[in-house]
């Protein structure tokens, strides 16, 4: 009798576990689970210009999405749907909040920074007015997040280059970061501050110091701009790569992300480390 169990044991640890009693449903819940439990999470970035990624013939101009990976841990994805020009509203209108909507997840986050482009007031496709349909428009992004298990943040946008004559960086955005502010304390949304994080970096830069964070380039400089480029709201590499690693730091101490999911806040990234796209 001992050895008929003992045959009928080894038996059924030699099958398939999907035919040995209930261990398949159970085995298939606890590796589904697992398998969650292990995803690659995704930061998806919604915004403008100056988080876009950019071709191979705008370079040297960076947005500074391109350079947030460096800043996060590995087992976290960047999804950079920024385009240049586009606002809260147009992102919207465009239908390229639709595609982001229908691949997050629960446990990813999405981080939504315009107000560059909301305030052109002359382009009916993209105005907003900043106490009311800019944040309609930025709930949309909340609450579509919010409805898939994911983590909406919201961003002031990044402040332009721009100084008065006794060398005071000036806010650019006018009331925009005030209503995104509100937005955020009223709907209990995580709220990253660049737009006065940037102002006190462009601050402490200074008006000289601070152009080679921006899109100048001296006519000759780059084959991309032959008769050279003075741009006050775009990046190059090395402001691209701050406004990047502020938004990390920020993450981090808003308790967004943790101190294991981000990297590098002190580092010198090399600007090798970046990579423009080629023309589709």
């Amino acid at each position: 009798m001992i050895s008929r169990r003992r045959a009928l044991a080894a038996t059924a640890a030699a099958l398939p576990l999907a035919v040995v009693g209930g261990a398949p449903a159970v085995a298939g819940v606890q590796e589904s689970r697992r398998s969650r439990a292990h995803r690659m999470r995704t930061v998806f970035v919604a915004g403008d210009s100056t988080a876009a990624g950019k071709s191979v013939s705008a370079a040297p101009e960076t947005g500074w999405g391109m350079a947030l990976p460096f800043f996060l841990h590995e087992h976290l994805a960047v999804a950079n749907h920024a385009v240049n020009g586009r606002s809260s509203k147009s992102f919207i209108d465009e239908g390229r909040l639709a595609p982001i909507l229908e691949a997050i997840r629960p446990g990813d986050f999405l981080l939504v920074q315009f107000g560059h482009n909301d305030q052109k007031r002359e382009d009916p496709a993209r105005h907003t007015e900043p106490w009311t349909s800019y944040q309609e428009h930025l709930l949309q992004y909340v609450t579509g997040a919010r409805a898939r298990g994911a983590c909406p943040v919201l961003l002031t946008s990044v402040e332009r280059r721009r100084f008065d004559a006794a060398g005071t960086a000036l806010a650019t955005h006018g009331a925009y970061p005030r209503a995104v502010r509100a937005l955020a304390a009223e709907h209990g949304v995580p709220l990253l501050d660049i737009a006065a994080l940037s102002l006190a970096l462009w601050q402490k830069l200074g008006p000289e110091p601070s152009k080679r964070y921006f899109h100048w380039l001296a006519p000759g400089e780059s084959p991309n701009y032959p008769d050279g480029v003075s741009d006050n709201t775009h990046f190059h590499p090395p402001g691209a790569i701050e406004v990047a690693r502020m938004t990390a730091r920020a993450l981090r101490s808003e308790q967004v992300l943790g101190a294991h999911e981000v990297r590098r806040l002190s580092a010198d990234i090399p600007e090798s480390w970046l990579t423009w796209h080629e023309e589709s």
